[in-house]
């Protein structure tokens, strides 16, 4: 099994920053690819971005230029660095370890208003 912890939502005014972090525990050999999705209320979970285990990229359209996603070395922890935040970048960002099974983290709020 692999287990995920993420950090570092919060409440930030329109044009600021957060960095979200997620740390993988357990079984993280078995992790490809790690993801960042978020879900909005009354709205369907997205993909933000990805990242390969050979460290390629990608992104949805909305977020390109303002989001990057990272990873340590160690490939235990992937990072969502947020800049330039609006207001629609409102909503809860999990993060997903692709694994022949795939798995969730729990979950962290990110507000963005004035």
């Amino acid at each position: 099994q692999v287990q995920l912890v993420e950090s570092g939502g919060g409440l930030v005014q329109p044009g600021g920053s957060l960095r979200l972090s997620c740390a993988a525990s357990g079984r993280i050999s078995s992790i490809k690819d790690m993801r960042w999705y978020r879900q909005a209320p009354g709205k369907q979970r997205e993909l933000v971005a990805a990242i390969t285990s050979g460290g390629s990229t990608n992104y949805a359209d909305s977020v390109k230029g303002r989001f990057t996603i990272s990873r340590d070395n160690a490939k235990t922890t992937v990072y969502l660095q947020m800049n330039n935040l609006k207001p629609e970048d409102t909503a809860v960002y999990y993060c997903y370890a692709m694994t022949p099974f795939g798995y969730w983290g729990q979950g962290t709020q990110v507000t963005v208003s004035s």
